[in-house]
């Protein structure tokens, strides 16, 4: 599959956030806050357990993919530090930027493998259901350093979040081959159709469009540590493990994603600059439209 091709997949997707971008005066900022949170509450969700839960995953692909997914959160969180001499000099004001290193953008997750047959849904949202938990555990645990939130509070937020929830659910129907009832399965497929086209146009139009003219050496190093070094890596990692060529392809993809994009939202809740994050987020998410097609390119060829 060539670059072009990869591109011309990709297309459909980022003219969704340029929509989103176009229309964002149409509704109140309240307004594209509430979609953002029925996506994060139910229509992702819904996503992410039926990808799961209607194809077949063998244990084998999740003991490989989880240690993979869970070394390569390090690997940003890692690279990523060496951003902290240029950046803010409160520690939870760059907290809220270094989160951005390593957490990934779940909706750009189908929208890739969707571009290449070569990737499984399903594989990705084991990709998904395993980093989750690590990489919200992660950044809550730094921005609460030396606030009020302690270890107990900590893990029930990350245990209650819903994309875990419905990952893991998915993933174990997945391995359990119990057939989801047709009745119950339509309407789960319903709200998953809805989800990637809605997150990609609030995307757009909460994204800050002017963020590269900010670009510095602190949001380079962070920018870089997400979209460079971290597939990189990935690719290597796959190549010396030996992953199967559907596993290698998803991680690789999984790898190269652009932050999440309600990073900056976890930032504010936690009193840390909301404006620095939201800007990486932006940041990311545009350098990803250039990067993230190479790196899909790399994946098939070299998968």
């Amino acid at each position: 599959m060539t670059f072009v091709a990869i591109l011309i997949g990709l297309t459909p997707s980022f003219l969704l956030v340029g929509l989103g971008g176009l229309i964002r005066g149409r509704l109140s900022q309240n307004a594209w806050q509430g979609l953002d949170k029925l996506n994060f509450e139910i229509l992702f969700p819904a996503l992410l357990f039926v990808a799961a839960s209607t194809r077949e995953i063998r244990p084998t692909a999740i003991v490989t993919i989880a240690p993979v997914v869970w070394g390569l959160l390090a690997v940003g969180l890692i690279v990523a530090w060496r951003a902290r001499r240029y950046g803010p000099e409160r520690f939870l004001d760059f907290a809220g930027a270094w989160q951005t290193a390593w957490r990934f953008n779940s909706a750009l997750a189908f929208v890739a493998v969707g571009v290449t047959e070569l990737a499984d849904p399903a594989l990705m949202a084991v990709c998904i259901g395993m980093a989750v938990p690590m990489s919200n555990a992660i950044a809550v645990a730094v921005l609460s350093r030396g606030g009020s939130m302690g270890v107990w509070a900590t893990l029930r937020k990350v245990a209650l979040n819903p994309f875990l929830l419905a990952s893991l659910s998915g993933v174990a129907v997945g391995l359990s081959d119990w057939q989801i009832p047709a009745p119950v399965l339509a309407p789960l497929r319903m709200l998953a159709e809805a989800a990637i086209p809605i997150a990609l146009i609030s995307v757009g139009a909460t994204m800050n469009w002017g963020a590269l003219a900010r670009l510095d050496r602190f949001s380079g190093v962070i920018c870089a540590s997400k979209l460079i070094v971290t597939p990189l890596v990935a690719v290597g990692v796959s190549l010396a493990l030996g992953l199967p060529g559907a596993v290698a392809v998803v991680v690789v993809i999984w790898a190269a994603l652009p932050t999440a994009s309600g990073a900056h939202v976890l930032a504010a809740g936690f009193g840390a600059d909301r404006v620095l994050s939201a800007t990486l987020v932006a940041q990311t998410t545009l350098l990803a439209s250039v990067t993230l097609p190479v790196w899909i390119a790399v994946a098939a060829m070299m998968f």
